[in-house]
């Protein structure tokens, strides 16, 4: 019996990595919802909506059945990247200039409607984990096992710099602590699916942990899970 796992929490608190193990493990579908608001950033930064200072959300609004957004595997990592109407945008949208726009974008509750809407569909059939904000209170609020993952501020920016520092990316510490502290305060606050921790959510907080022990424990709580519907 499959069941549908939902992971929520702050940015940069390996919501995603944990997830895809969990899919790999259990043979499940795996959907970054994460990257999906990042594409719609994309899109908009690429059509001149967005920009520091300046973000025309109306034509945005207007131009959102123009958005298609979908999952491809790569054949060489086995991963999941992100396509936009088409294009393989992974790279792209894990920059931190797309990050400083996300939130933003986020927040539109017509991007986040024609979103969920798409993530609900994906999880019609279960047999998947999913990531995001608001997939335990919003997307999936009956999820048989939901995971809500915290760390510091300073071990997300920790990572988050290290991860764009491997990457080539030309950043600054400071920067990237500013922009994980802002996106926590806009997530928090937004009138729409705010990210908040649903009731029946188990708390992970990963600060000091390292991601296998992170993964065992979590492996463990969906095993219990599906033995519970069989």
């Amino acid at each position: 019996m499959k069941i549908t796992i939902a992971i929520d929490g702050y940015s940069s608190t390996g919501k995603s990595t944990v997830a895809k193990q969990l899919a790999d493990w259990l043979e499940y579908i795996y959907v970054d919802t994460g990257a999906m608001y990042r594409a719609v950033t994309l899109y908009a930064m690429r059509k001149g909506l967005i920009s520091d200072g300046f973000f025309d959300k109306e034509s945005l609004i207007k131009k959102l059945e123009d958005i298609n957004i979908s999952f491809t595997r790569d054949t060489t990592s086995g991963k999941a990247e992100v396509c936009l109407n088409g294009e393989n945008v992974e790279q792209y949208i894990r920059t931190l200039e797309v990050s400083s726009f996300v939130s933003p974008i986020a927040t539109v509750s017509e991007v986040r409607a024609k979103l969920v809407e798409q993530q609900q569909r994906m999880g019609e059939e279960k047999g998947i984990v999913m990531d995001g904000r608001d997939i335990g209170t919003v997307v999936f609020p009956t999820a048989e096992l939901k995971i809500f993952m915290i760390a510091s501020a300073e071990e997300r920016a920790k990572r988050r710099y290290n991860e764009l520092v491997e990457r080539g990316d030309d950043v600054n510490f400071d920067a990237v602590l500013s922009n994980v502290v802002e996106r926590d305060h806009i997530d928090t606050t937004r009138d729409d699916s705010p990210l908040v921790k649903a009731a029946d959510a188990i708390e992970i907080d990963n600060t000091e942990t390292n991601i296998e022990d992170q993964f065992h424990t979590i492996l463990q709580l969906a095993k219990d899970r599906i033995a519970q519907r069989i």
